[in-house]
């Protein structure tokens, strides 16, 4: 590798005095055209890793991400940065807008895409023309959590590389067991990568959960504990329902400045609780999985949970978005007795039974091709199921003799897999919540052998005074937007493909 100055290019490009822990070894890495997977904690500044490089390496730095509001906020920072050749290509950009990226592609230094946008016939003819000199997957993690079920263009990325002429792979996440680093590399058909893994527990975060009989007792609890805080502040719901009702509750008894952000509200208004989070002019945002990824803030002190994680690898994530700018921090999870119901029905609804299984091959065989979701609709298929369908049974209509009864056995062997893998993560939340020894060696035991020295108090096991802390916070609003920025935000009306 060419010896490069990478302190003084963090310094003079990115104005650090010296890297964080992992980013200089996994910069290495890239410029050595070593294909990587890189797991390093949320707010750790992951997204230097390929953004430092992308600066030296010829050719086009393509970043896959999955939110709409996550390459708007990374083109942003990076234009800030003083990088320009830097775009996104997503369904918020006008006509004009997308043809201006488009006709400018050779000019770019860094492009962030979706897995969806990647599958368009004229967009992987223009990057066919393009000298493409890395390919990031950002939040890697989604790979395994999301392309089974729910955005399958995730596990076609692997045939994007290879219509790329197979270019140097960086795969980024915050956490991932060493079972969904397996799955991701094996999607983007890299087993060979290296594998960077630094430690994912942050020392300042403080951890605690309470266990009370019934949902009503929750939501007292929460009204109480909330009276003796003030500082930004998340509350993950898994409903979308709970997630306004208990907003308008706490704005009822005058918790403070509070809004509620799903994956059903329109993008408009997603963008605008987002804005106004990021510039202090909310206080509380009780929110869905949907609000997370894009969220750069770095004086969260609280994250709530109000129902229970599915799997430890979203709990993490999303209890990592406090904190991140060193201070203390705690994360609270309330669980009320049966509440790993909800999630339980979640997992069982994703996937298809062995009845829609039989009838979905019933289907191929009268049809003589692979069913549209409309051609489906006796079924009773959710989105999730066809999508776990169609994405298996795909290849295997490729083959010339198609064994009906073979691939009906293989549709429910995957089935019953993916089913088990989905429980298990489950039971590992529910290990973390019952465990009586410290629920911090508990939660990242599935990623590391140790963890680091904590900074204040650990968890309500080793330390039950955790539930007496409490945030006053003078923080002030951020004008971090020009007016035509915010007037933007307010009526440019788009698309997301947001969970």
């Amino acid at each position: 590798m060419e010896q490069y100055d990478l302190e003084g290019i963090l310094e003079d490009e990115f104005g650090f005095t010296s890297f964080r822990p992992g980013q200089k070894n996994v910069i290495e890495n890239v410029l050595n055209e070593v294909d990587t997977l890189a797991i390093l904690p949320t707010g750790s500044g992951k997204s230097l890793c390929y953004q430092l490089p992308s600066k030296i390496i010829p050719g086009l730095t393509i970043v896959v991400s999955p939110l709409i509001s996550l390459m708007i906020d990374q083109v942003k920072q990076v234009k800030a940065k003083g990088m320009k050749r830097v775009a996104a290509i997503h369904s918020f950009l006008t006509p004009d807008e997308r043809k201006q990226v488009l006709r400018n592609l050779s000019a770019l230094q860094l492009l962030y895409i979706s897995p969806e946008m990647l599958q368009m016939t004229r967009m992987q003819q223009l990057l066919n023309n393009e000298n493409v000199g890395l390919f990031v997957v950002d939040e890697a993690h989604c790979i395994s959590q999301w392309g089974h079920e729910f955005r399958t263009d995730y596990l076609k990325l692997n045939q994007v590389l290879h219509q790329l002429g197979d270019p140097p792979v960086l795969a980024l996440s915050a956490t991932a067991t060493p079972e969904v680093q397996e799955d991701i590399l094996g999607q983007l058909e890299r087993p060979e990568a290296e594998k960077l893994i630094y430690p994912m527990d942050k020392p300042n975060i403080q951890l605690s959960m309470a266990k009370m009989t019934n949902e009503q007792e929750k939501v007292e609890y929460l009204e109480n504990y909330l009276t003796n805080q003030q500082a930004p502040t998340m509350i993950y719901f898994s409903s979308r329902q709970m997630a306004e009702k208990i907003c308008f509750e706490l704005k009822k008894k005058n918790f403070g400045r509070i809004a509620f952000y799903h994956g059903g509200m329109e993008p408009v208004d997603r963008q605008l609780v987002q804005q106004q989070f990021m510039r202090n002019e909310l206080d509380i945002v009780c929110c869905t999985s949907a609000f997370g990824m894009g969220i750069d803030k770095p004086d969260i002190r609280l994250v709530i949970h109000f129902h229970l994680p599915p799997r430890i690898e979203s709990f993490i994530q999303e209890i990592g978005r406090a904190g991140r700018d060193g201070r203390e921090c705690t994360s609270l999870l309330l669980y009320s007795t049966g509440d790993e119901r909800l999630p339980r029905m979640f997992i069982e609804s994703e996937l298809p039974s062995d009845e829609q299984i039989e009838g979905y091959m019933e289907l191929i065989d009268s049809h003589g091709r692979l069913p549209s979701y409309e051609d489906s609709t006796s079924l009773e298929l959710s989105e999730s199921q066809y999508n776990f369908l169609s994405i298996l049974t795909e290849p295997l209509l490729r083959s010339p003799s198609l064994d009906k009864a073979e691939a009906e056995r293989m549709l429910k062997g995957k089935q019953r897999k993916r089913l088990q893998q989905k429980l298990t993560h489950l039971s590992h939340m529910m290990s973390v919540l019952n465990t009586t020894d410290c629920r911090r060696e508990m939660l990242y035991s599935h990623f590391q052998s140790t963890i680091q020295q904590v900074e204040h108090k650990c968890c309500d096991n080793c330390d039950p005074e955790v539930f007496e802390v409490s945030y006053r916070e003078n923080y002030r609003t951020i004008d971090t937007l020009s007016w035509e920025e915010r007037l933007y935000t307010l009526f440019h009306i788009g698309d997301s493909h947001e969970q």
